[in-house]
């Protein structure tokens, strides 16, 4: 029995983000924290309710910058910063308090290989740390009791966990397409001209197409951990983003080819099995698919599987809500496991409808 201990007192970076503004809400519905310092860059000074309205029990608190002095001597840090602003606030932080527990919303500590992080997002690697995904094979032992732990990205969220059973038994061959559409909160909250509402609505676009999305080598890590486990080789990914107009979530439909003497019944019963005593991954009834507005505000991943017959094709389809599971609902399940906390303290597995 896990039994609940002196409350943490816990800081945001970024809290006017919408990475940031998520941690927040799901943090507002956890019984064993007290929120301290939320921090912004160019809105601090700014008072939390003008930006993110919604959180109105913390209406009234003002940002301040981020720095050591605002972001010391709390138990929890949050990092909701933009890609290559986490590793120097990291850094001083652990040499103030190494036992602060830090978790890095953004994707520099992910990738565990510096020359892909150099090639797909630029500059010096900040360094890898323990990957924020519970759900694959040994990772969640590895977050209990972590003090630095990397969230993973959204994308890399759904597509790794619709993938990994079927990687996992080795019943379709290591070369997979992954293609997802996201609503338009991944790009973040910074103004962009192709975010425009006049620009997405009736809409839907490909995007980094051919290899080049930033999260590929991410998706390629995970599903290749997955299947180092067994047999060694390496998984090649073929991912391809589209933008949809709608403010939050992603659909992925990902497929391989299945080996020889695989059947429906196969890739039915490793998926059930796979994810059977997995809180927040929900094999959906034999028929039904995931959409993702069943899976809006909260921490759920559906999915789905089937064989295309004639192509010779396992074809599964993920949902995820990439602001709470794919971001802020991932880091406070991580939060909870490096805290020895019940997992899904603060968290629901249940969407909104209609």
């Amino acid at each position: 029995m896990v039994m609940h201990m002196t409350r943490k007192r816990v800081a945001v970076a970024g809290a006017s983000g919408y990475a940031g503004g998520e941690v927040l809400r799901h943090l507002l519905a956890h019984p064993d924290v007290e929120i301290g310092a939320l921090t912004g860059a160019s809105n601090a000074g700014e008072r939390l309710g003008v930006l993110q309205p919604h959180l109105v029990p913390l209406a009234e608190r003002v940002l301040v910058e981020t720095n050591l002095d605002t972001l010391g001597g709390h138990d929890v840090v949050f990092l909701a910063l933009p890609h290559g602003q986490s590793g120097a606030i990291a850094q001083q932080l652990q040499a103030q308090d190494p036992s602060t527990v830090v978790i890095d919303c953004g994707a520099d500590f992910r990738l565990q290989d510096a020359e892909e992080w150099t090639r797909f997002y630029g500059g010096d690697h900040a360094g890898t740390w323990p990957y924020g995904l519970p759900e694959l094979p040994g990772q969640r032992e590895q977050l209990r009791g972590a003090t630095r732990i990397a969230v993973p990205g959204c994308y890399p969220t759904v597509s790794t966990l619709t993938l990994a059973p079927a990687i996992a038994a080795g019943i379709v061959e290591p070369d997979v397409v992954v293609v997802a559409a996201s609503g338009t909160s991944g790009a973040g909250k910074a103004a962009k001209p192709h975010l425009l509402g006049s620009e997405v609505m009736g809409n839907a676009s490909a995007y980094a197409v051919g290899g080049s999305h930033r999260h590929t080598p991410e998706i390629t890590q995970n599903l290749t951990g997955v299947l180092a486990e067994a047999t060694g080789r390496k998984v090649t990914v073929s991912f391809t983003p589209l933008l949809v107009p709608m403010p939050r979530g992603i659909l992925a439909t990902c497929s391989a080819r299945v080996v020889d003497g695989v059947t429906a019944d196969d890739v039915r019963e490793t998926y059930v099995k796979a994810y059977a005593d997995e809180p927040f991954v929900h094999v959906l009834p034999d028929g039904l698919w995931p959409q993702t507005k069943s899976v809006t505000g909260s921490n759920a991943v559906h999915v789905q599987a089937t064989l295309d017959e004639a192509a010779r094709r396992l074809v599964a389809v993920g949902a995820v809500d990439n602001l709470a599971k794919g971001t802020a609902g991932a880091a406070v399940q991580c939060m909870n496991l490096a805290l020895g906390l019940d997992e899904g303290t603060g968290l629901t597995t249940i969407g909104l409808a209609p």
